[in-house]
């Protein structure tokens, strides 16, 4: 069921596109035939994301024939993390559908993660049990899952399936870049939200090329480590920072101390030994990480002010 002009969709489709030329008729296709029979509004945004090739065309055409199709443009290539919160915060739906543009996301997976928002989940992550990707790109995936896995612990098989259904209040305080898009449900675990997964269909590439390569594998490490500071210190990064510093200092502390009572109480020669510039050292980079925790934490605070550190699932009054 489609929505009229004065009405907001119940539904948003969020799709990132880059030089996908010959998948977004096809696409297109798929997903109407699937969302005109839900029983909701819906509304078709896609993102593309700096295309050289005839994708934008093939955009502008889309909506020139479906009202029910919105499509935002970018400048230049700015990466798919860019283009799905410039498609989020574009979003009318009180439910958020994400997927990709390269046919490999069935869109007859919709319903199921629907289904699953209904039973009371915030987000859904789809899971592609049965991959239809080359083996290098598979295990390169296989060893990014188990290091995500050791860090966020968020519980999730495949963060890097961009399926995935979402309430719309799951973005109201949160704020994607990097490569951020494939950590959204630990991003989301932090604030509370309830999240969970079920299993998806995963189609072989039939057009295109996959923009996978091992930069954005490391990219994402990165933005992992950035992910597990904000799940565990995002509120207090004094306890990380002091906590590293005072025991670096500690260390240095007690290897003075070791240093003195030979120089003090055997009259050692301690000024050519390594301990101390090892002892000096620990001491100032101990008091320096210190002083970046005090920082970082009135940093914090002061990006806290006007976002809350908590999320309100509803008042009862």
């Amino acid at each position: 069921m489609k929505h009229d002009d004065e009405t907001k969709p119940e539904l948003s489709i969020v799709i990132p596109v880059y030089n996908e030329e010959d998948n977004v008729s096809l696409l297109h296709r798929s997903l109407k035939e699937v969302l005109d029979k839900l029983n909701m509004g819906y509304e078709m945004i896609y993102v593309d994301d700096g295309s050289t090739d005839n994708t934008p065309k093939n955009l502008k055409s889309l909506r020139q024939k479906d009202k029910d199709v919105k499509v935002i443009i970018f400048r230049r290539n700015f990466g798919q993390t860019a283009a799905m919160d410039a498609g989020f915060k574009s979003a009318l739906g009180r439910i958020i559908i994400a997927m990709d543009a390269d046919l490999q996301n069935d869109p007859k997976d919709i319903p199921a993660l629907l289904e699953k928002i209904n039973e009371g989940y915030d987000c859904v992550s789809g899971w592609r049990a049965d991959r239809k990707d080359p083996f290098s790109k598979r295990a390169f995936s296989k060893i990014a899952g188990i290091i995500r896995n050791v860090i966020a612990r968020d519980g999730i098989h495949d963060s890097g399936c961009s399926l995935k259904a979402y309430r719309k209040e799951c973005f109201e305080n949160l704020d994607l870049y990097g490569e951020m898009h494939r950590f959204i449900p630990a991003l989301l675990k932090i604030q509370g939200f309830k999240i969970t997964e079920i299993k998806v269909k995963h189609n072989p590439r039939l057009h295109g090329k996959s923009k996978y390569n091992i930069l954005r594998v490391l990219k994402g490490f990165l933005d992992l480590l950035v992910v597990k500071f904000w799940m565990a210190y995002s509120t207090r990064p004094i306890h990380l920072f002091g906590g590293a510093g005072l025991l670096i200092f500690f260390v240095g502390f007690i290897g003075g101390v070791y240093l003195s009572v030979l120089k003090f109480l055997y009259n050692a020669s301690i000024g050519s030994r390594p301990l101390l510039i090892l002892s000096a050292l620990c001491m100032m980079i101990g008091f320096q990480f210190f002083m970046f925790g005090l920082l970082a934490d009135i940093m914090v605070k002061d990006y806290y002010k006007e976002k809350k550190p908590y999320s309100i699932k509803e008042i009862l009054k």
